[in-house]
């Protein structure tokens, strides 16, 4: 882990000016204060960090669980909320022990590059009016609706409009576009000029330059309002820290609501770490494989810890971790330093963090989203065919227009049913002997494996047959059959000596002529063990 620190520490400056502002929004959009947003980010490093087999993937607060967060939270009160955060990572632990990880592995590669690109989409689209500082709600809300009554294209007509108008803020664009500048100018001409650039990173000077930019134009037309600044809470001396703590109420362990929250934290958690580490498996460059039971393990301790001293629940986020690496991120050195720096500025300087504009912060989430969200991408799966493009493009738009996990679920949904499709298309193969000649001879070869799936192209098949014709029926290669399959044919002998069909059955181990009986046939070929 140490031998990758060069790397490693400037990508954690890169996840941690990610992660602030992050961190800060979901708890804000999930109905909690502030600070409870910043606790699960510091516990996401750290503890997670370094429990983790994960070299790249950095967990914290997700704004997936948000709606399920804030719904607990009203229904059962922060403190009993806290209860099934820890009783949620319990359950994340048992899962990791049941060695269920291996969920993750069953969702489909267009479904994940899916998720990846909506995620960036939305990124992209969310951080628009705060690049031009017009939206002055909390950031970090992911969600298409929003807590103020609009939604994303609401907020990007108002955006237009404010355009048009003039009536936006100047000072919060002009250094946006700085910042922008000095991303750009940074990843694409200075970091290939020295190594210097390398190890200072384009979003650590940009935030700087837009702390100065603050600084220097107070009492100007150009001076930002508290409202586009980063919002940390500020104890008056390190005492108050303890103050902005808040413990569970245990006494409401057998509380069935509890219960059923801990049960959802828990299994939502999972899956959308599942799928997260999923994606930055392929998005890193190393193709790093990480231990998904190990993985649960780690989430579930981390809840835990955060439960326990009044954060949100955490899950690894896609966000952080494709940030990490497109920052250059080589080992899990640079998650657990992004949580200590977390932890650090809140202690130490958060009143410099409360210089930082929002609308820097958004130029270096629209890098992180384009690099997400390429167009390259979705010519890519366009290319590869309706089968990869329309579970692609569903999981994007619903991704995009309803939540994270709708929008997968909906990918997922059309990805089954794909699978389904092509299994009731390949089930068998079916031509006539001779193109010029109908001499009624039909040759079926059965697939490797037909199940019930297939049930309804090969009984139209069957059913299609024309009196007086010859069936070959090649089950050579078929390595299972399903029963229902069995009766299909069964039922068809007796179809076929009624309208003269014969059937000539080919297997490996000869060819029988009009059987007696497929069932028992089957039976003695041991296909359908």
């Amino acid at each position: 882990m140490f031998k990758t620190l060069k790397n490693d520490i400037p990508a954690s400056i890169v996840v941690f000016f990610v992660a602030l502002p992050l961190c800060l929004g979901i708890s804000v959009a999930s109905g909690a204060e502030p600070i409870t947003g910043l606790i699960a980010g510091i516990v996401g490093g750290i503890v997670v960090g370094f429990a983790s087999g994960s070299k790249i993937g950095v967990s914290g607060p997700a704004a997936g669980l948000a709606v399920i967060v804030a719904t607990a939270i009203g229904t059962l009160g922060y403190e009993n909320f806290l209860v099934a955060v820890v009783l949620g990572g319990v359950l994340q632990i048992l899962f990791g022990v049941f060695k269920l990880g291996i969920i993750g592995y069953y969702f489909p590669s267009s479904v994940i590059k899916g998720m990846l690109t909506g995620i960036g989409v939305v990124i992209i689209l969310k951080e628009i009016p705060y690049f031009f500082g017009i939206d002055k709600n909390p950031e970090g809300d992911f969600a298409f609706l929003q807590v103020d009554g609009e939604n994303t294209l609401t907020e990007l007509l108002n955006v237009i409009n404010a355009l048009i108008s003039g009536n936006f803020d100047y000072g919060a664009t002009i250094i946006a576009l700085v910042g922008m500048a000095i991303l750009l100018l940074w990843s694409n001409v200075l970091t290939k000029k020295s190594k210097i650039f390398q190890l200072i990173q384009g979003p650590l000077v940009a935030v700087v330059v837009g702390i100065v930019f603050y600084l220097l134009t107070k009492d100007t037309n150009l001076q930002l309002t508290k409202d586009h600044l980063v919002a940390v809470p500020v104890p008056e001396d390190l005492s108050g820290l303890k103050d902005l703590l808040t413990f569970p109420n245990f006494s409401a362990i057998t509380n069935p609501q509890v219960l059923i929250a801990a049960f959802t934290i828990g299994l939502v958690a999972s899956l959308e770490t599942l799928l997260c580490v999923e994606a930055t498996d392929k998005l890193d460059p190393h193709k790093n494989v990480t231990p998904t039971n190990r993985e649960l393990f780690a989430q579930g301790s981390g809840n835990i810890v955060s439960g326990l001293i009044g954060g949100l629940p955490v899950t690894q986020v896609i966000v952080r971790s494709s940030a990490n690496i497109q920052s250059g991120g080589r080992s899990k050195a640079s998650a657990i330093i992004h949580g200590f720096f977390l932890l650090i500025s809140i202690i130490t300087i958060p009143t410099v963090l409360n210089l930082i504009p929002l609308s820097v912060l958004a130029a270096i989430l629209f890098i992180v989203g384009y690099k997400l969200a390429k167009p390259s991408t979705f010519k890519a799966m366009y290319n590869g065919g309706w089968t990869q493009f329309v579970p692609f493009i569903i999981t994007v738009l619903g991704i995009v227009f309803l939540d994270l996990l709708k929008g997968i679920g909906m990918g997922l949904a059309v990805g089954i049913f794909i699978v389904l499709y092509k299994s009731f298309k390949n089930s068998h193969f079916l031509h006539k002997e001779g193109q010029d000649v109908d001499d009624g001879k039909i040759k079926m070869t059965l697939a490797e494996e037909v199940t019930f799936f297939n049930k309804g192209a090969i009984l139209k098949e069957l059913d299609s047959l024309p009196e007086n014709s010859y069936l070959e029926l090649d089950v050579r290669k078929t390595r299972y059959l399903d029963s229902d399959i069995i009766e299909i044919l069964e039922d068809f002998a007796t179809k076929a000596k009624e309208r003269n069909v014969t059937i000539k059955l080919i297997s490996e181990r000869g060819i029988v002529e009009n059987p007696d009986s497929f069932i028992e046939f089957f039976k003695l070929k041991k296909l359908t063990e």
